[in-house]
């Protein structure tokens, strides 16, 4: 009875043990396969474009002067309605125009009258055009000068007259860009695992950048370059 209780002890025995090395061997196995998967390159992927501007925005402003209020605001939209006349005539739609109140500053309002100021009061007058139309207000910029004929000279050094150029089509071009920026950070990636003796596995992660929509130049403001840049990470596999 007692040899045969040896015997089966051993048996137990050897098949716990035959668990545990076929155990550690698995345990083993995973643990390499897991460190393999821990094997990443990660790469930035950038795609450019460069588009033209969709929508402008022209302020066009003028000071009138005089002595006189009433002149003064006859006189300013007289030449307001001179400007009207002349964007429709360049082919604007009365829709793409807006009329702003004008400014008007009275320069003896402080009490002080500097003596080489000729004229109490002073208007500024804006009309704005906002349109799609970006190749006809381009043209139409270099003819504006036409205007001083009428007495009307158009201000074009401040801030807060310069004609802005925006793009808004970004969604349509966005699949594109992204699919760019993607193939980009691939070919570096493969170049790196090339370099490595290694193969481009699966995407581990991928992250999209934030467009920018910036000014080609100072010179063009209506030509934009569009910018993404991804963040790819790889699995890199023997």
């Amino acid at each position: 009875m007692d040899k045969s209780k040896s015997i089966a002890a051993l048996i137990l025995g050897g098949l716990i043990s035959f668990g545990i090395i076929t155990f550690g061997v698995t345990t083993s196995n995973a643990v390499i396969d897991m460190k393999a998967l821990e094997r990443t390159v990660t790469v930035k992927g950038l795609a450019e474009r460069e588009v033209k501007a969709n929508i402008a925005i022209w302020p066009i402003q003028f000071i009138q002067v005089d002595n006189d209020l009433t002149a003064l605001y006859q006189t300013a939209q007289e030449k307001t309605e001179r400007v009207v006349e002349f964007l429709n005539h360049q082919g604007f739609h009365r829709s793409e125009i807006t009329l702003s109140l004008p400014s008007i500053e009275d320069r003896q309002a402080q009490g002080y009258v500097n003596p080489n100021v000729r004229f109490r009061y002073a208007a500024k007058v804006t009309v704005s055009v906002y349109t799609e139309q970006v190749d006809l207000l381009l043209a139409t910029r270099t003819r504006i000068i036409e205007l001083a004929k009428d007495g009307i000279a158009i201000t074009t050094q401040n801030y807060d007259g310069r004609t802005e150029f925006l793009f808004t089509k970004l969604n349509e071009i966005k699949p594109q860009m992204v699919q760019l920026a993607t193939q980009n950070g691939r070919q570096v990636a493969e170049k790196f695992a090339k370099d490595s003796e290694s193969k481009l596995g699966k995407i581990k992660r991928a992250s999209q950048g934030q467009f920018s929509i910036n000014d080609r130049d100072s010179n063009t403001p209506h030509m934009k370059r569009v910018r993404v840049v991804s963040t790819l990470t790889y699995y890199l596999k023997d």
